[in-house]
């Protein structure tokens, strides 16, 4: 086999080799695909309706008909407003936050429970999101990490994250955010390194920045203590 030439296993003959360059997409590129893949993946897995939800479809949210047959309806406060959404009695709460009300804050990472990054808070305490279905929420009180602080202004919270640079790439941030805020109304939870990791130990960050998180969390705290 020639040096420029690859060996295709299906055919059995040599294909002249592509010029790498042509289809080496740039990092932004490759990253933006990656995402819209994981998007439609993620969406057309939830059952909404039978149908994948392409990037950008806006759903509206139901009206005082009854659900379609299949559907359910169900109704909670989220970030301090009232919402009524149709839902697949299979469809899970953290694909309702995204797709259906259009709050894209929280994250699918792993989508099994493991990585922290969907974290909301219901009633007060904190869950994951990719692990609770959306019909099991009627009346429940919501908040996301749109709903933490000010629109206009951020938060001792945000503040702390940003100023002890306690993420990079920003992907798990919201919900280690959501934990972080627990903590901080949590007076079992102690303020040294140790109790925060353990308290923390939920939310994988793949950059690593633990350490600047623990430290954002800690100053967060001396903030709120002191206002």
């Amino acid at each position: 086999m020639k040096d420029d030439q690859d060996f295709d296993r299906d055919t059995g003959a040599d294909t002249p080799r592509s010029n790498a360059s042509e289809h080496s997409p740039s990092r932004r590129r490759f990253m933006r695909n990656i995402g819209l893949s994981g998007l439609a993946a993620g969406a057309a897995s939830t059952g909404f309706g039978g149908a994948a939800f392409a990037a950008g479809d806006k759903v509206k949210e139901a009206d005082t008909d009854a659900p379609a047959e299949g559907m359910q309806r169900v109704s909670f406060k989220i970030n301090g407003e009232m919402k009524q959404v149709d839902v697949t009695p299979n469809a899970v709460l953290l694909d309702v936050i995204r797709h259906r009300l259009d709050m894209p804050g929280t994250k699918k990472g792993c989508d099994h429970g493991q990585c922290g990054a969907c974290n909301v808070h219901v009633n007060g305490e904190v869950i994951n999101s990719c692990l609770s279905l959306a019909v099991m929420h009627e009346g429940d009180e919501i908040t996301t990490v749109e709903g933490l602080d000010s629109e206009k202004d951020l938060g001792p919270l945000q503040q702390a994250f940003l100023e002890n640079d306690g993420y990079q790439c920003g992907y798990c941030t919201p919900g280690q955010m959501m934990a972080a805020s627990y903590i901080l109304k949590d007076d079992r939870i102690g303020n040294s390194g140790d109790e925060l990791r353990q308290a923390m130990s939920g939310n994988l960050c793949r950059c690593g920045a633990y350490k600047n998180i623990v430290a954002a969390i800690q100053d967060a705290r001396g903030k709120v203590s002191e206002a």
